[in-house]
């Protein structure tokens, strides 16, 4: 039976509101759940890139159906433009994942603005222990990526972070930047203490070609100096 032929005669809230049910139910049936999301898709409204929205949010087999399924919800709201963007952007600061709402935002918005949602997202997350730290180390990592002079600032303290994945991004998201001299202290301060010898190596490395001093942190450096690294008469760090 086609869409049409399930819910073609029902309008409005009502049927936004069936449709929404089966997109956000992991337990439907595979063949409901996509005419449901087809319904949506044709829809076009606010209303149904909200009911979309949640089809992101969980998994199911075969994995083939979960991305058709994800795919065709991802499309369908791109389709709505720009009218979308306050509920995608909404859904990407309570989403587990930004992957999904990330790549819809890529569609509708400027890099630039894209930036700004992750610097944005970014602010509201701390430094301290999380049990699934999945969507800041995301947000880190997608930094990462990106040259905008609003995400030294931004990332900085976390070079602090409880999480040693969450230092490592970053401190590869501040060495990126054109502006990674404003962080210079703390990014050397950060090589005298780390645990992690991956995070003190790309601090290091950094420091080497940009053949940064190290003054004040040069004896605590050398004391924990990673292989392949070595410090030459003028205080500056040097890949062997």
């Amino acid at each position: 039976m086609g869409f049409l032929g399930l819910f073609g005669k029902k309008t409005g809230a009502e049927a936004v509101r069936r449709h929404a049910e089966r997109v956000a139910n992991k337990r439907a049936q595979q063949p409901d759940r996509w005419e449901s999301i087809q319904v949506l898709g044709a829809m076009g409204t606010v209303e149904a890139v909200e009911a979309l929205l949640p089809r992101f949010a969980f998994y199911v087999e075969p994995g083939i159906h979960d991305g058709e399924e994800k795919e065709a919800a991802f499309q369908a709201i791109v389709r709505a433009g720009e009218k979308a963007i306050p509920a995608v952007r909404a859904f990407l600061r309570k989403s587990e994942s930004v992957s999904w709402p990330l790549k819809i935002l890529t569609e509708l918005m400027s890099v630039d603005a894209v930036t700004g949602e992750l610097v944005d997202l970014l602010s509201t997350m701390d430094t301290e222990y999380a049990r699934d730290p999945q969507r800041k180390l995301q947000v880190l990592a997608e930094l990462e990526e990106r040259h905008d002079p609003r995400i030294v600032g931004a990332v900085r303290r976390f070079l602090d972070d409880v999480n040693e994945t969450a230092r490592f991004h970053a401190a590869g998201a501040i060495l990126v930047q054109d502006e990674a001299d404003e962080a210079r202290e703390d990014l050397l301060k950060q090589a005298t203490r780390d645990e992690s010898v991956r995070v003190r190596a790309r601090i290091l490395d950094a420091a080497a070609t940009r053949e940064w001093p190290l003054g004040e942190h040069r004896e605590a450096i050398q004391k924990g100096m990673p292989a392949g690294f070595a410090i030459d008469s003028k205080g500056i760090v040097r890949k062997r």
